[in-house]
């Protein structure tokens, strides 16, 4: 498992519809090594903190392996690190192989971070914007190649070619594939969301929807 790029933006305007929107979807690779703080990189920001940020989305990852499924579906030639808002492009943590509350370690353990997997991402109609396919989202959703959110347990320093190590996960697992059928669509039964409830680190947005989804059985 590996760390390829580190991608950050600061908010910018941009047009969409003939509306000015701030955004920071329009992420870059970043040169050297970054620092992480407790809510984000270094040279990155969030525009819209009602939805994005905050404590359990201080960082969101995206698996390279989906780039070439992307630009065949989208039937663009290339590209970018960064092209999915993602702060990190990373190989080798796939949504059906990484689960909520998994810690990771990414570079060295005195100088690098500790963080631990939060929540599947959920696109929004700025992504669709700039890809140029405002039509995408709800086939992003239904893909199940969400990406994932991280918080951050310990602080440090982050650069493209750092390992990336699973260090705990909690006994209850369940994976950010089946998070995201839990949460947008529709997916699993009582007993998987009270499996999901029992996770101890389960955010507080997670517990709620679950909460509700279950009283609704």
């Amino acid at each position: 498992m590996k760390l390829l790029s580190v991608n950050i933006s600061p908010p910018k305007l941009i047009e969409i519809n003939g509306q000015q929107v701030l955004t920071a979807i329009y992420k870059t690779p970043a040169q050297g090594r970054v620092w992480l703080t407790k809510l984000t990189l270094v040279g990155d920001g969030q525009a819209d903190t009602n939805v994005h940020g905050g404590e359990h989305q201080a960082a969101y990852c995206y698996p390279f392996e989906h780039y070439a499924y992307w630009q065949d579906r989208l039937n663009l030639s290339d590209l970018p690190y960064g092209t999915f808002g993602e702060n990190f492009t990373v190989s080798g943590l796939l949504e059906g192989d990484i689960c909520i509350g998994d810690v990771l370690q990414i570079g060295d353990s005195k100088t690098g971070v500790k963080v631990q997997v939060t929540m599947p991402r959920i696109p929004c109609f700025k992504f669709g914007h700039k890809i140029g396919h405002p039509d995408i989202l709800d086939a992003f959703l239904r893909s199940g190649k969400s990406g994932f959110y991280l918080r951050v347990i310990q602080t440090g320093e982050v650069a493209a070619g750092d390992a990336i190590t699973v260090i705990e996960r909690d006994p209850q697992a369940i994976s950010i594939r089946t998070t995201l059928g839990l949460q947008n669509l529709n997916e699993g039964d009582d007993a998987l969301l009270r499996r999901a409830l029992s996770v101890a680190s389960l955010t507080p947005l997670l517990k709620q929807i679950f909460e509700s989804r279950l009283q609704k059985m």
